[in-house]
């Protein structure tokens, strides 16, 4: 039986959730994102700045590179991506660029979101490609997950 979207959101949301822990557990901010096409999984990841010592190994970039080389495209149409905070400036960018139909994310980043707080990258209707916004799947528990992370660095 085929789920319903908002079923479906939030069980990629947990699995986003679970690799945000990975990142965590690796020392850095614990965001997972996965770009999935219907009920398949093409890419899945979490925060790697610190691991990798690459300014660009956010969760969501490394997801959106899984699933361009899982399709041999980097037209990603059809795709869907799940990150547990809301992508900054440079992740609203691939997403549009990348062609990415839907953005789905929990935690909003009043501090460095661009998929509506900061800016509305994602959105902007002067870009050749704009992606459908679905906020706040799982939010309190993408936005305890960070909070703890902080609290234990302070």
């Amino acid at each position: 039986m085929a789920s319903t979207q908002p079923e479906l959101d939030e069980r990629l949301m947990r699995l986003a959730l679970e690799h945000a822990e990975t990142a965590r557990s690796n020392g850095d901010v614990p965001v997972g994102a996965v770009v999935a096409r219907g009920e398949e999984v093409l890419g899945e990841a979490g925060n790697a700045r610190e691991r990798d010592r690459d300014p660009t190994a956010h969760a969501e970039i490394l997801a959106l590179r899984q699933a361009s080389s899982a399709l041999h495209s980097w037209h990603l149409e059809g795709c869907t991506l799940v990150v547990t905070l809301e992508p900054c400036a440079m992740c609203s960018g691939a997403l549009v660029l990348a062609r990415i139909d839907r953005l789905v994310f929990g935690a909003a980043d009043p501090k460095a979101g661009f998929a509506g707080s900061l800016g509305d990258l994602v959105r902007d209707p002067r870009l050749n490609h704009r992606v459908e916004v679905t906020s706040g799947v799982l939010e309190a528990e993408c936005g305890e997950v960070l909070r703890a992370f902080f609290a234990e660095r302070r």
